[in-house]
């Protein structure tokens, strides 16, 4: 996997661990929820593989991202973030909005949830525009 691969994936746990941090997100996320504050740390006690998985899954998405960049000839930074809001328009915005749809979920937390994706998408896109 390329460094640069690599480097987006990292970006964008850092975006979401600050993002999702008390002092951003984090107590308006949990509110979205439905749970309390006693209920987040009980469902985030064992977060060790969470972490692991979600960056795999995020380490997928940059890799997707930086593909689809390279079919599209998309080679600087402001093409990347382009290509990262048209690919967090078409496929994660739009696959979101089903928990709203058909789960349930508050359309709080879609906003909550689906500005993360857009916020991540566009710096993984900068960052891989930028190598």
């Amino acid at each position: 996997m390329a460094l640069n691969v690599i480097v987006a994936a990292i970006a964008a746990m850092a975006i979401g661990a600050v993002y999702y941090s008390p002092g951003v997100m984090g107590k308006k996320w949990i509110k979205a929820q439905g749970w309390t504050e006693s209920k987040a740390k009980e469902m985030h006690k064992d977060n060790k593989k969470s972490m692991v998985w979600g960056f795999i899954a995020t380490l997928i998405a940059a890799y997707v991202l930086a593909k689809i960049m390279g079919l599209a000839g998309a080679v600087t930074v402001g093409q990347g973030v382009a290509v990262g809001f048209w690919a967090w328009l078409g496929f994660v915005a739009t696959t979101q909005i089903g928990s709203v749809l058909w789960e349930g979920k508050s359309t709080s937390l879609f906003y909550i949830n689906t500005v993360h994706s857009l916020i991540s998408f566009v710096i993984m896109g900068a960052v891989l525009g930028a190598f």
